[in-house]
């Protein structure tokens, strides 16, 4: 029998932990259950030179030759650019082309150049609208023994 008339009932309450359970269960199925994929390396083929010469003397009159230091100076055919600019890399080698239709730029690069003083003169040869760009390498002549 009920005494307690006036008096409510307690109010019911929601227990925590089952449910943290079922959460922790749900979040190691998937862990479990997700595929991670790896990023693929990059994959460079650097460039390699024969051991035979190339006769470097063959006059070409669509040929730019761009030199840069391991200052980050430039010179254009021997020329040099007094300001390092890409507006005026860009000037100096529409000058050098003397109006050739997309000449052959070929960069020279020092070893101790920085990577945004080659990419300086790739941003002006492209400016200039020339896409033939290539770079010069150097080969070891020591010889190896079998």
């Amino acid at each position: 029998m009920n005494f307690q008339r006036g008096k409510q009932n307690d109010e019911p309450e929601i227990n925590l932990v089952p449910m943290i359970d079922v959460l922790l269960v749900i979040l190691i199925f998937l862990v479990v259950t997700t595929t991670y994929s790896k990023f693929a390396e990059l994959e460079l083929t650097l460039p390699q030179t024969s051991a035979e010469q190339v006769d470097q003397n063959i006059e070409k009159p669509n040929r730019i030759d761009i030199t840069v230091s391991a200052l980050g100076e430039y010179t254009i055919n021997l020329a040099p650019v007094k300001s390092s600019s890409i507006e005026s890399l860009r000037d100096a080698i529409q000058a050098a082309a003397n109006n050739h239709e997309d000449p052959f730029i070929t960069i020279n690069a020092d070893a101790k150049a920085t990577h945004q003083s080659v990419i300086t003169v790739m941003e002006a040869a492209r400016l200039s609208g020339y896409s033939k760009i290539t770079f010069t390498t150097e080969t070891n002549n020591t010889q190896q023994s079998q």
